[in-house]
């Protein structure tokens, strides 16, 4: 009897362990929007040479998340009020299409998932953790996707996720904004679970655009300070 095929692990390269670490800085909010990003530091800090940190950057410039300038440099992604109004569109027009859809074809499956998402989230809240509360709400909304039954309209998220999340992360470190998040997550699991499919979208819709609202305060309030 033949011995079944071993499937060799690399390790991840120098490359794609410094995107990682810089991308995490940027969704955690460590770096803020459009803060300049030096090759030298990052590779001093990282403990590597510039090459893998000019890769990386390169790869996080097409995640959206790191805009290169010829002549000027590299900069944490930044948008101005009209970007995140179009931003909010696309991803209104997305993430309906995926709850009905997952709604439709795996409900049950999605329920479940939403359920202890949620918990987790309340424990998060409870406990203060913006940090944490901000992973698992990506979570919940990827969910959507996992379950909506196409990986294009996954695909077409996964393009833009990282910088829902790293504007989330303007957000999640109020308390107040976070106990009404986890309230709307709450009640979009149980529209969902009662198959009310046409009460999930009207809340899921109000829930986005309250965010983008949200996100636009935020900014001037930014300004103001600055």
């Amino acid at each position: 009897m033949a011995e079944p095929i071993r499937i060799l692990q690399r390790p991840k390269s120098l490359t794609s362990l410094a995107a990682e670490e810089i991308r995490g800085r940027i969704v955690r909010g460590e770096l803020r929007l459009g803060t300049p990003l030096s090759e030298n530091a990052l590779a001093l800090e990282l403990g590597v040479s510039k090459t893998p940190i000019r890769e990386a950057l390169l790869q996080l410039k097409m995640e959206g998340l790191v805009s290169i300038q010829p002549q000027r440099g590299s900069f944490v992604f930044d948008m101005s009020a009209e970007e995140i109004r179009q931003l909010g569109e696309l991803r209104e027009t997305l993430e309906v299409t995926a709850l009905e859809r997952a709604i439709a074809r795996h409900r049950e499956p999605l329920v479940a998932a939403l359920s202890a998402t949620v918990d987790a989230m309340a424990e998060a809240v409870a406990a203060g953790d913006g940090g944490r509360y901000r992973i698992l709400d990506a979570g919940y909304h990827r969910a959507l996707f996992d379950n909506a039954g196409n990986s294009f309209l996954a695909d077409c998220y996964a393009g833009f996720a990282f910088r829902i999340q790293a504007l989330r992360a303007r957000l999640c470190s109020d308390p107040g904004l976070n106990a009404v998040s986890l309230g709307d997550h709450r009640r979009l699991r149980d529209l969902i679970a009662a198959d009310d499919a046409a009460g999930a979208r009207a809340l899921l819709v109000a829930h986005m655009r309250r965010t983008i609202a949200d996100y636009m305060e935020c900014m001037g309030n930014a300004a103001a300070a600055d």
